[in-house]
């Protein structure tokens, strides 16, 4: 099984989960493919920053969603349209959860793989 960040950043967040409140959130669209077949998902992930270098990782509040499956691979030209809808996935995502991204507040620069 092959598993690609095909885009990954970090933005300001609020949320309270588990009791404890989250600043930031990891916002990420993900491909996986296996034998034949590729899915795409958006992941999710509130945690702490309760430092500017404090980027720990929450498995507690972190949540996804698929967005695409079918047999075949990668695809450049449907990646850009799943990235094109990424925002209002993960704010989705983050709304049935009960947290909320700053867009305008990104915390490092994007990643893309």
């Amino acid at each position: 099984m092959k598993v690609i960040n095909v885009y990954e950043r970090y933005f300001e967040a609020e949320g309270t989960f588990h009791g404890a409140p989250r600043r930031g959130v990891n916002v990420q669209l993900v491909a996986t493919s296996d034998a034949g077949e590729v899915f795409y998902e958006v992941v999710v992930s509130f945690f702490p920053h309760e430092e500017p270098d404090d980027f720990r990782i929450s498995y507690d509040a972190c949540f996804s969603k698929e967005i695409y499956r079918a047999h075949g691979r990668r695809s450049k030209k449907r990646e850009v349209d799943f990235l094109e809808e990424l925002q209002k996935n993960a704010d989705d995502l983050a709304k049935e959860n009960g947290g909320r991204i700053f867009w305008d507040k990104p915390l490092i620069d994007e990643r893309r793989g």
